[in-house]
């Protein structure tokens, strides 16, 4: 008989299963056993590229914590680093990488994904054989606009204006860029699905600072491409869409008929959110990550608001973004317990 994944379920649209629990960001930088296995690897990248260590660092919080579900540890910007973009991390001051010549990227070669990632599929596997049965691991990444920006920019920039100036001066060449970037994440990510991902999640960390028309071209229209694909080759598989910063995207996301769950961030509403999703997408989110670190009143006012909100639609208990490095372990232990004991009172389950 098939163990029920709870996470792959509430994706199904199932409101009567287990609430699923898991944190993005959780496979890392604020576990102890994390960081000594980092103070241990060398440089990042090259703990992403260790099958061996990044399967470690991905099953290390399901073993502390118990969620529902295992996320692949790597980041967005090795496709970039696939295609043939010079990246590397500095400790302190996040990911670098050589700036993409705007009058000739021709070099970007989407043949290198499949070759340059075969690790990333590896770890894949080493998780998947590590996960009990009844747990899903989730495989991403990141989305064309929010990985352009890194290329464009070198780096991580305010309101990423690199980017943005570039599609406004010169919209032919930015949409050959974001095409790229398109084709190598449908390659992406189905080699993770090949390689025995249950879901996928596609992160558009900087859609909020983007116009509401600029949006459509460079966050909807790809998203709505690569969930296609996916859906293609790959039906039986979960799609997550996760904008950030622009809530009324939501409107949008729930007409896509590839994706079934929508990732909400720390500011978006919560009636807003359900009037406009519930019963049309699952939807995840959206604990504000500052309330998680500060615990006490904050984190039980935060959880219940969530859990009253959205406890009885298809729903994934999640933070609004990442978990933050100074996060105390008694605080997330706290979260899963209060989620677990409102889903058996609430669902028995």
């Amino acid at each position: 008989m098939t163990v029920k994944k709870p996470l792959v379920q509430a994706l199904q649209g199932k409101s009567d299963c287990q609430i699923p629990l898991w944190m993005m960001r959780q496979a890392g930088r604020y576990l102890p056993e994390y960081k000594k296995l980092r103070a241990e690897a060398g440089d990042f990248l090259s703990l992403c590229y260790s099958p061996s260590l990044a399967a470690e660092v991905t099953l290390q919080p399901i073993r502390r914590f118990d969620f529902d579900a295992a996320i692949l540890f790597s980041d967005i910007l090795v496709v970039p680093d696939a295609l043939g973009q010079r990246v590397w991390f500095v400790t302190g001051e996040g990911p670098k990488l050589e700036p993409l010549d705007q009058n000739d990227f021709s070099g970007l070669d989407i043949g290198k994904i499949n070759s340059h990632l075969a690790p990333v599929f590896e770890t894949v596997s080493r998780v998947k054989d590590g996960l009990e049965d009844n747990k899903a691991l989730i495989g991403f990444c990141g989305a064309p606009w929010t990985v352009a920006t890194y290329m464009v920019a070198g780096e991580g920039t305010k309101e990423q204006a690199p980017a943005r100036l570039w599609a406004y001066q010169d919209e032919q060449a930015f949409s050959r860029l974001i095409d790229i970037l398109t084709e190598a994440s449908i390659i992406y990510l189905k080699g993770q699905i090949e390689a025995g991902v249950d879901v996928v999640q596609i992160f558009d960390s900087w859609a909020g600072s983007l116009a509401e028309n600029e949006r459509e071209k460079w966050c909807l229209e790809p998203l709505r491409k690569i969930s296609r694909a996916i859906k293609e080759a790959h039906p039986e598989i979960p799609i997550i869409g996760f904008l950030r910063g622009a809530p009324l995207v939501y409107q949008e996301m729930a007409k896509i008929a590839d994706i079934e769950g929508v990732g909400i961030d720390t500011a978006s509403d919560i009636d807003f959110a359900r009037e406009t999703l519930s019963g049309k997408k699952t939807i995840q989110g959206n604990l504000d990550p500052l309330a998680l670190l500060a615990g006490g009143d904050a984190l039980d006012e935060g959880i219940d608001r969530i859990l009253e909100g959205f406890g009885e639609t298809a729903f994934i208990f999640n933070l609004g973004h990442g978990i933050l490095p100074e996060t105390p372990i008694a605080h997330v232990e706290y979260l899963v317990a209060k989620v677990r004991a409102y889903s058996k009172a609430t669902r028995g389950a």
